[in-house]
C-alpha cells in the first residue's frame, strides 16, 4: 500500500487571521476541539501557525492573534510519503503540519494522525539475524 500524506490529514482546516483575537481563536479552537490552527494571509497564503500552548497564560483575550502565533510553520505536499513529515515533526519539534497543494492549504497533519498509521499497521517482526549456537540475547558468545 501506497500511503500518501493526504491519507492521513484531516481535510477540514480551520484558519485564522492575523486581525483576530486571541478570545476568538481560542473559543474557535475549544468548540471544535482542535489544537492548532493555520493563519492566512488575505489570499490564503500560509503566515503562521497558533496553536494551543500559544493560547496559554497571561495573554490578553483582546490581543490580536498575530501577536502570538509563530511565523515559523512548516509544510508538507499533500503527495509525501508520512515518513518526511514524521522526519519533520521530529527535526523541527512540531506535532502539527500545513499540508498544501499548489500552495494553497487543504489540510492539517498531526503527530496523532501519523500514530494512527502506526497503530493500524500490522508488522511482522523481521527474523533476527543467527547468531551462534553459544550467543546469548546480546549476540555475544558465552
Amino acid at each position: 500500500m501506497n500511503i500518501k500524506v493526504k491519507d492521513l490529514m484531516s481535510s477540514q482546516v480551520l484558519t485564522a487571521q492575523r486581525h483576530q483575537t486571541v478570545g476568538h481563536v481560542r473559543q474557535v479552537m475549544s468548540t471544535n476541539g482542535i489544537h492548532a490552527m493555520p493563519v492566512v494571509g488575505s489570499d490564503g497564503e500560509v503566515i503562521g501557525m497558533v496553536t494551543s500552548t500559544d493560547l496559554v497564560g497571561s495573554v490578553k483575550e483582546e490581543s490580536k492573534i498575530s501577536a502570538i502565533m509563530s511565523n515559523e510553520v512548516v509544510t508538507v505536499p499533500a503527495y509525501s510519503e508520512p515518513r518526511t513529515a514524521a522526519r519533520c515533526m521530529r527535526n523541527q519539534h512540531f506535532h502539527h503540519l500545513v499540508v498544501l497543494d499548489e500552495k494553497k492549504v487543504v489540510g492539517i497533519l498531526s503527530t496523532f494522525d501519523l500514530l494512527q498509521l502506526v497503530e493500524d499497521k500490522r508488522f511482522v517482526m523481521k527474523s533476527a539475524a543467527p547468531q551462534g549456537k553459544n550467543s546469548n540475547r546480546f549476540g555475544r558468545d558465552e
